[in-house]
């Protein structure tokens, strides 16, 4: 039997050749299944998605949290890149009683 992974969203099939010989062909998973969608800009290719999407969120004033609700990501993820966004000097936080505002410092991407 031989298996034959391809890069479709569904479904499988069971091939059968006159010789006797079998293959399976079935939907590949993981990361290296579906081809990346290829980044918009520049900024996208330099820094990655994410971070790009969480800096140009903080064109304005925004909270972990809210970064997190308005880009659909965890907070962890949000917070990981504002450490490095941070770390870079791209991004700043300032503390307000119990909350952490951040900010993009800096040129505009």
């Amino acid at each position: 039997m031989v298996f034959v992974p391809v890069t479709l969203t569904a479904g499988s099939w069971l091939c059968d050749a006159p010789d006797g010989q079998y293959a399976l062909v079935y939907p590949a998973r993981g990361p290296g299944a579906t081809p990346p969608e290829p980044a918009d800009d520049a900024l996208d290719r330099l820094i990655g998605r994410g971070r790009a999407a969480i800096l140009r969120a903080l064109d304005r004033l925004a909270t972990t949290t809210e970064l997190a609700a308005s880009l659909n990501l965890s907070l962890g993820t949000v917070g990981g890149h504002l450490a490095v966004l941070r770390d870079a000097g791209l991004g700043a936080g300032a503390r307000v009683g119990r909350r952490v505002i951040y900010r993009r410092t800096g040129q505009n991407p």
